[in-house]
């Protein structure tokens, strides 16, 4: 089951990428904000990400908690799962970079949410999400601000 929770949110990513891969070269050609890393930065990072993402997920689901409780925390999970698959497509592929702001607000308030609720069964599985928390900081900086840019 371990493999299966890894593999998820890798698959998720994996088309998302797919999906928008041929609006990457656009990327490079927007008014960076400071601090912007360069595109090959994105897979590495979400990679790793997603990698974490599935062992707190696992975390959750083996864990010994009231069925309710890893019910609503999956559900969320899910939904932020769901919520970061459409990012990509708003971002990249439509180049709708205001939107896909308000769109990484409401992924980083599920994933907030997300995280609390994997607090209340495992504590390790909500830290697993922190430095998901934190690339979403970094990520809504550099959407905003190349939305104000360009």
């Amino acid at each position: 089951m371990l493999v299966a929770s890894i593999l998820l949110p890798l698959a998720v990513g994996g088309l998302s990428a797919w999906l928008t891969i041929g609006s990457m070269d656009q990327y490079g050609a927007l008014i960076q904000p400071p601090l912007a890393p360069p595109a090959w930065v994105f897979p590495a990072v979400w990679t790793v990400l997603y990698i974490l993402m599935g062992v707190a997920c696992w975390l959750v689901w083996k864990s010994d908690a009231a069925r309710q409780d890893k019910k609503r925390a999956l559900t969320l999970y899910g939904g932020q799962l769901a919520v970061n698959f459409v990012w990509p497509l708003l971002f990249f592929g439509r180049g709708w970079y205001g939107v896909s702001f308000l769109w990484l607000l409401l992924l980083l308030a599920l994933v907030l949410a997300a995280a609390a609720a994997f607090g209340r069964i495992r504590k390790l599985a909500a830290w697993l999400l922190a430095p998901y928390i934190l690339w979403l900081l970094f990520a809504g900086y550099l959407n905003c601000a190349i939305w104000l840019l360009n």
